[in-house]
């Protein structure tokens, strides 16, 4: 009877596994497509679609019968999508496609995290160096072909402490860098904390009041979920040490923005790095292009050559995966909203 069971069991999971599946691809280039199409397995069939719009209808008739969507769906897109049972996100961040019909289904997502966590990590510290090392006033000068020699108040990130608001694949990164510069590294997540060689000391984000006052060095990292939004307002603002620094790298809506400008105009933080803000886009007379203190990027910092081709590699990877029943990587727990 066991063997009976477990022929039959077989028999199904071959079943499954060799069912043809479609995997359709919205908003990608032709390349990337090409190269997912190159090796995926016989029964899979790649389906791309450059127009992303809700309306579109070649992209709604394509979704219909689609098992799985590598991009970012809109509403319409999954209503449209009757048998979907796996959606690949593009981007780390998924908030914004947590729809109903997603979270309360069987549909398995994915995101990109960790994809481009390097390059953020690098762009954080590009800007902590920038205004450590008065970067940002002496790029200037170059236009004006300007030596101005003098004593511009530069410290060495040496001996500083650092908090690192998130401790999954930005954080990471950022914790390893800050300890290569011989800082001391504070953690917050909401997780439980394995052994983690880069970080001093975790703490829940419950106590984040107290150590934000160690800080020498801010780096917000963490994702946007209900929890985490206004984490940081005009109270933890005026917690900060007088001095210190702010790096924005996750989501805007993570900190309230005119408590950042409060603080640089009364000179309470030395400087502030931002690539995500709310608004977004930094809308022009916005009063924090006024500081010469502030570098400002266009959320841009997951901008780099090996985001590239770990994504292509995830995307292959979790097509094979999804073609043979196995567990996708990246998946998301819809309802922390990471």
């Amino acid at each position: 009877m066991k063997t009976l069971l477990a022929t039959l069991f077989s028999i199904v999971a071959l079943t499954l596994q060799a069912a043809d599946l479609k995997v359709v691809v919205i908003g990608q280039s032709v390349d990337l497509v090409a190269e997912l199409r190159t090796g995926s397995p016989a029964n899979v069939t790649i389906s791309h679609v450059t127009n992303r719009g809700s309306g579109d209808a070649n992209l709604l008739r394509e979704a219909a019968d689609a098992d799985a969507i590598i991009g970012n769906p809109t509403l319409a897109l999954v209503q449209a999508a009757k048998q979907l049972k796996w959606v690949q996100i593009t981007s780390a961040g998924v908030k914004p496609y947590l729809y109903p019909e997603l979270v309360e289904s069987d549909v398995v997502m994915t995101n990109a995290q960790t994809l481009s966590s390097a390059a953020i990590a690098d762009h954080g510290f590009a800007m902590l160096l920038a205004l450590t090392r008065n970067l940002n006033h002496f790029i200037p000068d170059r236009t004006n072909e300007t030596w101005k020699g003098g004593n511009y108040g530069m410290v060495e990130l040496e001996g500083m402490t650092a908090l690192v608001i998130g401790t999954g694949g930005i954080g990471s990164n950022v914790a390893r860098r800050a300890k290569g510069f011989g800082m001391r590294v504070i953690g917050v997540d909401p997780e439980e904390f394995p052994p983690r060689q880069s970080f001093d000391r975790m703490v829940f984000p419950d106590r984040l009041d107290t150590v934000i006052p160690e800080a020498d060095a801010i780096f917000v990292c963490a994702p946007h979920t209900a929890d985490s939004e206004g984490m940081l307002g005009a109270a933890q603002f005026e917690l900060m040490k007088r001095g210190s620094y702010f790096i924005a790298l996750s989501r805007g809506k993570l900190y309230d923005m005119g408590a950042l400008v409060k603080a640089l105009d009364s000179q309470h933080l030395a400087g502030a790095g931002v690539d995500v803000t709310d608004p977004e886009p930094l809308p022009s007379g916005h009063p924090l292009w006024k500081f010469d203190n502030a570098v400002i990027t266009p959320h841009v910092a997951t901008q780099g050559l090996l985001g590239g081709k770990l994504r292509l590699e995830i995307y292959k990877d979790n097509i094979a995966r999804f073609a043979a029943g196995e567990r996708l990587r990246n998946v998301v727990d819809m309802r922390k909203e990471y």
